[in-house]
């Protein structure tokens, strides 16, 4: 027999008690699959290194050609006061100059171009900080063709004008044996007939850039100008004509494993796994503020690897 229990009376103006419910399940947050966390680290890796070679090309990239400029011309300006700036493929105790030396001073009126230093070496990395002398030729000012290659458009691109140059138009090359003189005679691309054959003790320049639209080569431009000054004395070569290594050819890239920027790779490719996770575990103005700064920077320092396995032209 079930006896049923009657609570007490509620006295006249006291609340009722509070009705108990059931606690709420709490909601089951649905499980995101690996593949989403891959593909979204994946995005997220390519948009920093889309942003970081933007960035390095036109807008560091820049200040970098002209902070080493500076270092070069500063160097190359000492050595001549000091009567000791290179005029050799080799230095004062028969080394091999090294790549990045700077070897001479150019002059281009026309094109704006004062005190531009010109480094020893025709790589993409010693294009990176201004013209280069390709190493199997001749000093500017000596006798027979002395080659310059510079870019087109990154780093400065101090040759991007180039092509503007024509027959008559003047340059100049300071050198530590002194100031040379060119007059242009011939602006030609791939097909062009070549210069005629230099005659004995003569000097020749020739500036070598991309031609194209900017950061896109559609081939080698070459400036061919005549010395018009005195020859000056001419040291016997050390490095045979044509035996340079590939990398400092027209229009060639790095050589070799470019293992720093497989490095910075590996560390771009782990911090950006490490913002998909934090922004599941910690939210998205946390993961905002601590990730994006050093994803900004890695993904700079693999766009400026990247930059120097460019062609060497551009």
């Amino acid at each position: 027999m079930t006896v049923a229990v009657q609570s007490p009376p509620r006295p006249p103006g006291a609340e009722a008690p509070p009705r108990t419910t059931p606690a709420a399940t709490p909601a089951r947050v649905p499980r995101v699959p690996p593949a989403r966390h891959l593909a979204r680290g994946a995005l997220l890796t390519l948009a920093a290194l889309l942003l970081g070679l933007t960035v390095q090309l036109l807008l560091i990239s820049p200040l970098q050609y002209r902070a080493a400029q500076q270092s070069a011309f500063d160097t190359l300006r000492a050595s001549l006061a000091e009567g000791t700036a290179p005029v050799a493929q080799t230095d004062a105790g028969g080394h091999l100059l090294t790549p990045g030396t700077p070897v001479a001073l150019l002059d281009i009126p026309k094109l704006h171009l004062r005190r531009v230093a010109v480094l020893e070496g025709t790589d993409s990395r010693v294009l990176s900080d201004g013209p280069g002398h390709r190493r199997d030729t001749p000093m500017p000012g000596q006798a027979g063709t002395s080659v310059i290659f510079g870019r087109a458009a990154a780093y400065g691109g101090p040759f991007g004008d180039l092509r503007t140059l024509e027959p008559g138009d003047t340059l100049t090359a300071t050198t530590g044996q002194g100031r040379a003189s060119y007059r242009v005679t011939d602006v030609r691309v791939a097909g062009d007939p070549a210069p005629p054959t230099l005659a004995q003790g003569k000097g020749r320049l020739v500036l070598v850039t991309a031609t194209g639209a900017a950061y896109l080569s559609a081939g080698v431009l070459r400036v061919d100008a005549e010395q018009v000054s005195a020859v000056a004395v001419t040291p016997a070569a050390t490095i045979v004509p044509g035996s340079i290594p590939g990398s400092e050819q027209p229009l060639a890239s790095g050589d070799g494993v470019p293992w720093e920027l497989v490095m910075w790779l590996q560390a771009l490719v782990v911090v950006a796994i490490a913002a998909v996770w934090a922004w599941h575990r910690w939210g998205r103005h946390q993961t905002w503020i601590v990730c994006a700064p050093v994803v900004a920077v890695l993904g700079l320092q693999v766009a400026g690897q990247v930059t120097l396995l460019l062609p060497n032209l551009l």
